[in-house]
């Protein structure tokens, strides 16, 4: 996984472990539950909320050792539900908080992995005379190609054929002035 993935990603995946419900909290963690808020999260939490996200998790490692519901949870999805079910987001707002916002980062970092390697199909090493907007155009396409085989070769057409005119129009426009 290191060689793959780059120490800042390593070290999200780590931490956003330890929200890991599993073997009643054994991972849970509070010191690197802050750790993962201060270092992944710095506009996401004022610093009024990283100092009582310390004290609501303490709170919440013991009642989750007393609450039945919460024992039964076995991933950070069904916690987050569960949370709310039993009207426990509304005591632990930051830790509702911080575990809505760990998948939305880790999809975003994928997706940007998911982009560079692209990029290394799309531009090979051979390619580097490619300009910038022509690749940022093509690696739009190509990653949302389920959206670009919507479109036709004529539609497509069409709309060159529209913009012509239009520049066309823009031209004749300025030439009288």
């Amino acid at each position: 996984m290191n060689s793959r993935f780059n120490d800042e990603v390593v070290e999200l995946l780590v931490l956003s472990s330890v929200l890991d419900p599993h073997n009643n909290y054994k991972a849970f963690q509070v010191e690197d539950i802050c750790k993962l808020m201060n270092d992944f999260y710095l506009d996401d939490f004022t610093e009024q909320e990283k100092l009582h996200m310390k004290i609501q998790l303490e709170h919440f490692q013991l009642d989750a050792h007393q609450s039945t519901e919460l024992q039964k949870t076995s991933t950070v999805a069904k916690l987050c539900q569960v949370l709310a079910k039993i009207d426990k987001s509304n005591i632990y707002p930051l830790l509702d908080r911080i575990i809505r916002l760990v998948p939305t980062l880790l999809m975003f970092t994928a997706t940007i992995e998911r982009a560079f390697s692209i990029m290394k199909i799309v531009k090979p090493r051979f390619c580097n005379k490619m300009e910038d907007d022509f690749i940022s155009t093509y690696l739009v396409a190509y990653i949302k190609k389920e959206i670009a085989r919507e479109f036709s070769t004529y539609s497509i057409i069409d709309e060159f054929v529209l913009m012509k005119k239009w520049r066309v129009q823009l031209r004749m426009s300025s030439i009288e002035k």
